[in-house]
């Protein structure tokens, strides 16, 4: 695991800035760094690496192939990187390898059968770098599911690619421009969906795809457009089209714990020490299970507790621990661990971000990192299988509502709107105000859109402010529950799930593997019928079943429970003050970006305990957070260490 940047274009001095970019991002790999330039064309590729597979010099980056023709910075993992390798040496196309780098593996393979190919051939997560100095092109590309971000876009003459945003904030002349759609999304959301990020002319990558930037596209400062390799929405409609069937259900369980076996026995390679996070739910343990079985030693597990009882699931990851046999470490934190851990968020997730389980996330992850260096996780299942209790509710309210003609159905709802709106306590006001919400819906998309938004309408809360067309506008097809599952994945899984875990752990030098998103196990899960996925009321059906060939039922079904703090109440106690100042009105008239009056009654209303508006309220104080850290972005970076110059310089 690793953090990568690079610039293209005629700026001077890359070495210096590059140096300053690294040490920005050198919590993304604090082993070693690397620098490769060609001068004549403009480019220049830095690494900063966290050393998993092959800790010697030979997987030292960048890393320029034997023939000398391309060069290549990698951030992530191949985990099939000696199938690969195999299959170069039965073609007689393998080099004579250096070391036993997945990062060797990639770059022999590209030269030997072009970027596309490696890339449909690889399982793993990575996010790429690819400078072919013969044809004078930049490749970027990134995993299927998203994993690994990167972030690519123009400033002045030059282009910009890298790991994190704060990677660009030492090139000379780096316009931060906030973009205000990007921030309509984020106040929807809780999170900015690709390809948007919250700089004006920066972009995300999509998940499944590659671009190519030929030397007069970067000199007229074109956009190529990215390019699929792979699609997890077609991908799906394809399972669904073809699907598996089976003899008898033990026949499933058997299947699935081929397919996701293998997945987990794959992210298992490592070369330095490696564990698990449980939080006792289904799916973490579910990974433990077959990380165990596949292990002859106990596997190193984590998991946080509370000492609210409403939150802890730490007696639940310690019994199925006990019960597997692995080497358990647990921690419980107070509110004051949680609260120390607020003012880091704004410069951990780097842009603005407001899934408030990034809390708890940042405990576990930093203290697994005391541990090990590498951790799997469970993150996946539900988006798979079918799990979010909102999945049922939304597709039971539409099915209701939806049979209502149009017209009767949104007056029904300005009817609900303006009752939620009278003053006065009651959590019913906050059901009946969402319910009206709802029923504005003109399809059963805009139904799921609006009951997993925050704002309702981001246009009335920023300033200027456009949400651009997303695919929550498109025409579903299949069953609305299938639908839920397939917008998740697309959007809320590498949007929100993922950047989560991937800051969080690497704000502390640990990689996280996700197995249940191997993209074997994707498209095994959507060829599955429904009624493997949801039976008797219940989500993630077979992956239960699976689960209890392993570990006792009881000691696992119980209602699923969110990685949650209790921020509704510390916003009321021990972060008001917190809050208080980043939401002053004075300071949301001056600065712009929002309208401050729903704000400000949604924090009255909550501050008096008449409702609960703790997710709306934490999106907008992370991004009053992320400002001050933008503005504290222009102060002077600390001395950078020299970079170490890789071959071919």
């Amino acid at each position: 695991m690793c953090g990568i940047v690079g610039i293209w274009g005629p700026l001077e001095g890359k070495e210096t800035i590059l140096a300053q970019s690294c040490q920005r991002i050198r919590h993304r790999g604090p082993d070693s760094n690397g620098f490769w330039e060609d001068r004549d064309a403009g480019v220049a590729l830095a690494h900063v690496r966290l050393a998993i597979l092959d800790l010697t010099e030979a997987g030292h980056q960048p890393m320029v192939s034997p023939c000398g023709r391309y060069v290549l910075i990698l951030n992530g993992e191949i985990y099939n990187h000696l199938e690969l390798r195999a299959d170069l040496e039965a073609a007689g196309q393998a080099p004579a390898w250096r070391g036993h780098s997945d990062t060797e593996t990639v770059l022999a393979y590209i030269a030997a059968r072009g970027v596309e190919a490696m890339l449909k051939a690889a399982t793993g997560m990575f996010a790429n770098a690819l400078w072919d100095r013969e044809r004078r092109t930049l490749s970027l590309m990134r995993d299927r599911m998203g994993e690994k971000p990167l972030y690519y876009g123009f400033s002045g003459a030059n282009l910009l690619f890298g790991s994190e945003l704060k990677a660009f904030a030492p090139v000379p002349g780096f316009g931060r421009d906030i973009d205000r759609n990007a921030l309509a999304s984020f106040m929807r959301h809780n999170y900015i969906p690709a390809p948007q990020s919250i700089y004006e002319g920066i972009r995300k990558l999509p998940p499944g795809t590659w671009l190519e930037f030929s030397e007069s596209q970067m000199r007229g400062r074109e956009m190529p457009q990215p390019r699929a390799y792979w699609s997890a929405l077609e991908a799906a409609e394809a399972g669904q089209r073809n699907p598996l069937s089976f003899a008898k259900d033990a026949d499933a369980v058997d299947a699935l714990e081929q397919v996701l076996g293998r997945a987990v026995g794959g992210q298992m390679l490592s070369d330095v020490s490696l564990g698990a996070f449980l939080s006792g739910g289904i799916d973490s343990s579910t990974i433990v299970a077959l990380m165990q079985a596949q292990s002859s030693k106990p596997v190193r597990t984590f998991a946080i507790g509370f000492h609210e009882k409403g939150y802890n699931e730490a007696e639940h990851a310690k019994a199925v621990a006990a019960h597997l046999g692995t080497d358990h470490t647990e921690l419980y934190v107070t509110a004051a661990d949680g609260l120390a851990v607020v003012p880091h968020l704004a410069e951990m997730y780097d842009e603005p971000f407001a899934d408030s389980s990034q809390i708890p996330t940042s405990l576990v992850t930093r203290m697994a990192r005391q541990h090990v260096t590498v951790a799997l996780s469970g993150d996946g299942g539900d988006e798979l299988f079918g799990g979010y209790s909102r999945y049922f509710r939304v597709n039971s309210w539409w099915h209701k509502f939806g049979r209502v003609p149009a017209p009767l159905r949104h007056l029904g709802g300005a009817v609900m709107r303006g009752s939620a709106a009278f003053p006065g306590s009651g959590a019913w006001r906050g059901k009946v105000g969402k319910l009206g919400e709802l029923l504005s819906a003109n399809n059963e998309g805009e139904f799921y859109r609006q009951f997993v938004s925050y704002w309702a309408d981001p246009g009335r809360v920023v300033k200027g402010g456009v949400e651009p067309r997303s695919i929550f506008e498109d025409p579903l097809k299949g069953s609305l529950f299938e639908a839920m599952m397939k917008l998740d994945a697309v959007t809320y899984l590498p949007d929100d799930i993922l950047v989560k875990v991937d800051r969080a752990a690497m704000a502390v030098s640990l990689e996280t593997r996700v197995p249940l998103i191997d993209h074997r196990v994707f498209e095994f899960a959507w060829q599955l019928p429904f009624n493997y996925k949801v039976r008797g009321g219940t989500g993630k059906w077979l992956l239960r079943q699976l689960l209890y060939r392993h570990v006792p039922q009881t000691l696992v079904d119980r209602p699923k429970r969110g990685f949650a703090v209790p921020l509704a109440s510390w916003l009321r106690g021990p972060l008001r003050d917190w809050a208080e100042a980043l939401l002053d009105p004075a300071r949301l008239r001056q600065e712009g970006w929002f309208e401050p009056e729903p704000i400000l009654r949604k924090w009255r209303e909550h501050k008096s305990g008449h409702r609960n508006w703790n997710s709306h309220l934490w999106g907008v104080l992370m991004m009053q957070a992320w400002l001050d850290q933008h503005r504290r972005g222009d102060a002077v970076d600390p001395p950078a260490p020299r970079l170490s110059e890789g071959a071919g310089r």
